[in-house]
């Protein structure tokens, strides 16, 4: 079985009922450009809408999941009037992933971090390999979490975690992601795990499954909705700071920033 048109950035291949679907930017530990939030979004759509997939397996080429948003095509290259269609686009891609009738799973080796660790975290189920880190790093160039990550945090730590895990930024090793209970499963060969979860969901009552899913997501899908044009709103006014520039100067500069709190 084979999706109707062709893509770029993103691999994709179906097996039974199972869907796998791989970020595909090795070279840049698949951080998402434009193209790549395009291709996910448009295959997320397809694969919601065939129903005999029950089953789709979200993972990156190479030694990552994804190292967050491309900072120099979405940061630095892109036209100030080209970024809320950029994050219109990460936003549809949030949602068709959430919102999917069918049960999801992350598969995370190497870095997922800001806008990749969002998408994984958008997934019914998360498994990392025992060497990989996580970080909602947004912090670090000045900006706030976006992708729906506030509404992912606070739903699975509470408000005031959700807060201090955003202010640190800081990476996290797989296992205290799990200890904190951002992931599900910390394992030693990705690939096993994954196929057993595969394996093991494919004989149980799945059509039972999606449809509890389906109502928790409608039921959330409207303070979704709300907190990603929030996020869209507030990443506007961050861009325009002096120590979102000072981040990104840092960055590039490989230096610590100097941040002012302006």
């Amino acid at each position: 079985m084979a999706l109707d048109f062709d893509t770029k950035t993103v691999n994709y291949s179906i097996e039974g009922r199972v869907a796998h679907v791989e970020m595909n930017r090795p070279e840049s530990l698949n951080a998402l450009n434009v193209e790549m939030i395009h291709e996910l979004a448009a295959v997320m759509k397809e694969l919601s809408n065939l129903e005999e997939i029950d089953i789709v397996v979200l993972k990156g080429a190479g030694r990552a999941f994804s190292s967050g948003g491309d900072i120099k095509t979405m940061l630095m290259d892109a036209n100030e009037n080209d970024f809320p269609v950029v994050m219109d686009a990460i936003n549809e891609l949030v949602v068709t992933l959430y919102s999917m009738p069918k049960i999801t799973i992350s598969a995370i080796k190497g870095a997922a971090a800001g806008l990749g660790l969002s998408l994984a975290l958008a997934t019914d189920f998360i498994y990392a390999h025992k060497d990989s880190k996580l970080a909602m790093n947004f912090i670090g160039i000045g900006l706030i979490p976006d992708g729906g990550s506030h509404f992912f945090l606070e739903s699975k730590l509470g408000p005031d975690q959700a807060k201090h895990l955003i202010w640190e930024g800081k990476p996290m090793a797989a296992e205290e992601a799990w200890e904190r209970g951002l992931v599900h499963e910390v394992v030693d060969d990705l690939d096993e795990a994954v196929n057993k979860k595969v394996y093991h969901l494919s004989h149980l009552p799945i059509l039972a499954m999606i449809k509890t899913k389906k109502i928790l997501t409608d039921k959330n899908r409207p303070l979704l909705l709300k907190l990603l044009e929030l996020e869209k709103s507030g990443q506007a006014q961050m861009r325009k700071t002096a120590d979102h520039k000072e981040g990104i100067n840092a960055f590039i500069e490989k230096r610590q920033p100097r941040f002012t709190g302006k």
